[in-house]
């Protein structure tokens, strides 16, 4: 038995804020658009679909009370879609592409749409709580601090400079304009309105006009957090190596807080035929790795060898890597740890230019990949991220 990808698509992306473009949409409309729009693409018979697998991370307000069901309620799919929503951070949205897989691979479901949605504007980060970040008896013996002073914490340890990041994020950006220039997000689909007027076609965070001296001038996010929180004094404490903590993130060189949702088809041979579709991939192997929580946002590369293992593959193996750009600095470890070259890492940007909508990252990655290995006619691709709290995911795909 082997998990196939039938088809992967997702929403653009609008900034996630209050003047975002989608800031008037609620993530259930967003998911409910991109379900009615994959079965208009294919036209396949939705009684064969037996479940909706959604990554979520801030199951509150808009997007509490299991958004995955109430979207496959409002698909039209009929009252037979199933529908769970789960939570694994960042990794949420290609935890659900791996769950869809290990079902089909078990044999004890046959087709299952599997993706995320979050919607950043309507639905704050951080807006439902969590022991994780408020509970001392958690946060004091785990030496638990934020993501942003987590990121600092890696560019200090491993050697980046102010300068790195800001390269980095640089390139994103002039990576994402070209590809929006030259139409490579061929599986991305419009935001409609209730008259089926298009909203935004377009993500709306990519800024072609960025240069390294604006970023240069921002000012970073976590200093002031650092030093009076005491958070640095925690981290040093735990790495006493590290003697300083430079802190070079900042709004600019980290993702960007959007809005958006994405969805793949997951399933067997059989019953792809059945609905008359051809897959355009198939799962190799998935796998999950986890991490010290100080450090929290160093578990790509483990988690990638992992799944390399897995498949029997070497870092060489695989064609395209899609390594979520939370922080600059998470990337830029990433290639340090592994060797990989930059030469095969998002090559049409990342979420520092187009947006991270936590939940739907994971599935919008493996889209992208598919996307532009098709483009590149090439056969392999990984997809990974860090997970806060200390975990990276991974997940190899194979064309057909």
């Amino acid at each position: 038995m082997e998990a196939y990808i039938f088809d992967a698509i997702r929403t653009v992306r609008g900034r996630g804020n209050a003047k975002g473009a989608l800031a008037g949409v609620t993530p259930t409309e967003l998911t409910t658009q991109l379900l009615k729009a994959l079965q208009e693409k294919h036209g396949f018979n939705p009684a064969y679909i037996e479940d909706t697998i959604l990554g979520c991370v801030t199951q509150t307000g808009d997007q509490g009370a299991n958004i995955a069901k109430t979207a496959a309620q409002q698909s039209g799919y009929g009252d037979h879609l199933c529908g769970v929503s789960l939570n694994r951070f960042c990794g949420s949205g290609l935890e659900a592409i791996n769950q869809a897989a290990a079902y089909i691979l078990s044999g004890y479901s046959e087709m299952i749409l599997a993706g995320g949605v979050e919607s950043m504007s309507r639905v704050k980060m951080g807006s439902d709580g969590g022991a994780m970040f408020v509970d001392p008896s958690v946060v004091l013996p785990g030496y638990i601090v934020p993501q942003g002073i987590s990121a600092d914490l890696i560019a200090s340890k491993y050697g980046f400079s102010r300068h790195d990041v800001d390269e980095f994020a640089f390139h994103s950006q002039m990576r994402a304009t070209l590809a929006e220039k030259e139409k490579r997000f061929h599986s991305r689909i419009p935001v409609k309105d209730i008259n089926g007027n298009i909203i935004l076609n377009t993500d709306e965070n990519i800024r072609p006009s960025t240069t390294l001296e604006g970023l240069n001038a921002l000012a970073p996010s976590f200093a002031a957090m650092g030093e009076m929180a005491g958070f640095d004094a925690v981290v040093i404490d735990k790495y006493p190596e590290v003697e300083e903590i430079h802190h070079v993130h900042h709004a600019g060189n980290a993702s960007a807080i959007v809005d958006g949702a994405a969805i793949a088809l997951i399933g067997n041979k059989v019953t792809g035929e059945k609905m008359g579709m051809k897959p355009r991939a198939k799962i190799k192997s998935f796998a999950i790795y986890g991490t010290d929580p100080t450090i929290m946002l160093v578990g790509p590369a483990p988690a990638t060898r992992k799944a390399l293992t897995k498949a029997g593959m070497n870092f060489s193996d695989i064609d395209l890597y899609e390594v979520n750009e939370a922080f600059a600095a998470v990337v830029l470890r990433f290639m340090q740890d592994t060797g990989v070259s930059y030469d095969k890492v998002n090559v049409n940007g990342g979420a520092i230019a187009l947006g991270h909508p936590l939940g739907a990252t994971g599935c919008m990655l493996l889209g992208t990949a598919l996307d532009e290995l098709e483009r590149q006619d090439k056969t392999t691709g990984l997809i990974t991220l860090c997970i806060g709290g200390g975990m990276g995911i991974a997940t190899i795909i194979e064309r057909i």
